[in-house]
């Protein structure tokens, strides 16, 4: 009957094989309430905020898109971050858990202060009066930067501390898992928010954005007890020199594919990201959707995202190529941002939500894909989990920063051109700006793509017998 059990539970129950002898599901379960709280700090900063601080706050466009870009500052340190919690030495002996903790506390700690930074950064609207100069634009700068390192440590240790409590075997399906539940917490919390702020009064936001705080904290402790052993360590264990950061990268980059991998996930991640700034205000300001309306866009981009993770857990079981799941992935993307572009002149919101579904279907299979890539990419022994997780995420997280920048920026200068008349009369209204920034992330979809190639043909000759290597040192300069 046990047996009969557990072959059902496998075969039916999402993910319930990632568990192990060493990690059962339910503390497995337990660990990835870090990313529901990392969900739900993105969707604060790149769904709810952006829009409200655009719409209602009337803040311009670029200054909001270099807020929500502020982290990316971090982002480059990830790798960093994924290396120091692998060779951290406590006297108890913990390596992840400190910097879970510490990741926490900034992450509340930015999300705490950033309602008063917003009141005062939209103080023509709000009427919050001040005689600083640039106060709102610094204040609300600090919180960002502040949720933005607490959500890059949080998520790089966590992960790291996953991959370390599984097995070789499971540790893939692990890290899908963790994935998975960001999107969930990402989706929940975009329904949850958008409910309580179908309203918008700066009291709501005020309560919705310290509210997150709080539950970050609470899902953070409840995720990290216990999840590491006490081992206890002299003094002369704590202070044995280990591997340089410089030996470890190099380590990490002599894998075989990792400087074209980390090209492909950067390009593939500008590609996807560069209209989150921009999605909700589209929905809001060239549709006329509302704050909750707007909201639930995150959601029906969670879900897109969740279909195509369970796709993706058919296809890599198939056994197929991570690098040609990357490529429908980007497939599903040019249908996507075609879908939103055409939404405007054909008035169809069910187009644009249809469209913000395939955007996280496709950026879903790209995601998982590339870090599977990453997660099985062969080391030398001195690049640990840590590092390797990490330099994926720096890649992907300084893509998704910049390419929010250069959206936000892209969309006020073209809209400046557009409503000057500068670009004519056919293009003298709000969409052209937007249209613009989506055209381009079809563009960069289709340079992934080239990028993407010689990976899918080396992962086929390698899979022949034969050796084929493109290491940092081999991309064309």
């Amino acid at each position: 009957m046990r047996n009969l059990l557990k072959r059902i539970s496998i075969a039916y129950l999402p993910f319930a094989d990632a568990a192990s002898d060493d990690f059962p599901l339910s503390q497995l379960l337990r660990l990835s309430l870090f990313q529901v709280s990392v969900g739900m700090a993105a969707v604060m900063l790149l769904g709810t905020l952006n829009r409200v601080m655009i719409v209602e706050l009337q803040v311009p466009a670029f200054l909001v898109a270099s807020m929500v870009a502020l982290p990316v500052l971090i982002a480059p340190f990830r790798a960093l971050l994924g290396f120091k919690s692998d060779t951290y030495r406590s006297a108890i002996g913990w390596k992840r858990i400190p910097y879970l903790w510490f990741g926490t506390l900034w992450q509340f700690g930015g999300l705490a202060i950033m309602p008063a930074a917003l009141l005062v950064l939209g103080g023509e609207v709000t009427q919050v009066r001040y005689d600083i100069p640039f106060a709102g634009e610094l204040l609300a700068g600090i919180a960002f930067l502040m949720t933005g390192i607490g959500m890059h440590m949080t998520q790089t240790a966590g992960l790291a501390l996953a991959a370390d409590r599984a097995t070789d075997e499971t540790r893939p399906r692990v890290v899908a898992l963790l994935y998975v539940m960001f999107l969930v917490g990402m989706g929940g919390s975009a329904i949850v928010i958008g409910w309580l702020l179908r309203e918008f009064t700066p009291i709501e936001l005020i309560q919705v954005i310290q509210g997150t705080a709080v539950v970050t904290v609470v899902l953070n402790v409840i995720a990290l007890w216990k999840q590491e052993r006490v081992r206890p360590m002299s003094r002369a264990e704590r202070e044995e020199e280990g591997p340089s950061f410089a030996d470890a990268w190099a380590d990490y980059a002599s894998g075989g594919s990792a400087g074209r991998l980390l090209a492909v996930v950067f390009l593939g991640t500008m590609a996807f990201n560069m209209q989150d700034v921009l999605l909700e205000p589209y929905g809001g300001e060239i549709l006329g959707l509302s704050v909750s309306s707007t909201t639930l866009l995150t959601a029906t981009w969670a879900t897109g995202a969740l279909v195509g993770f369970a796709l993706a857990a058919r296809w890599l079981a198939a056994g197929i190529n991570p690098y040609r799941m990357a490529g429908r992935g980007i497939l599903a993307g040019l249908a996507a941002f075609s879908a939103v572009i055409f939404a405007n002149p054909w008035a169809s919101t069910e187009l644009f939500f249809a469209g913000a579904c395939l955007i996280g279907f496709g950026g879903g299979l790209f995601s998982v894909a590339t870090l599977t890539a990453a997660m099985t990419m062969p080391t030398a022994g001195k690049a640990g989990r840590g590092l390797a997780l990490g330099a994926w995420g720096a890649a992907q997280a300084t893509a998704a920063g910049l390419s929010t920048a250069i959206g936000g920026g892209i969309r006020d200068t073209v809209n400046g051109l557009a409503q000057s008349g500068q670009l004519g009369e056919a293009l003298a209204n709000p969409a052209t700006g937007y249209s613009v920034v989506y055209h381009l992330e079809i563009l960069l979809l289709f340079m992934t793509l080239v990028a993407l190639g010689p990976l899918v043909r080396t992962a086929t000759t390698n899979r022949n017998g034969a050796t084929g290597r493109i290491g940092l040192a081999d991309l064309p300069t």
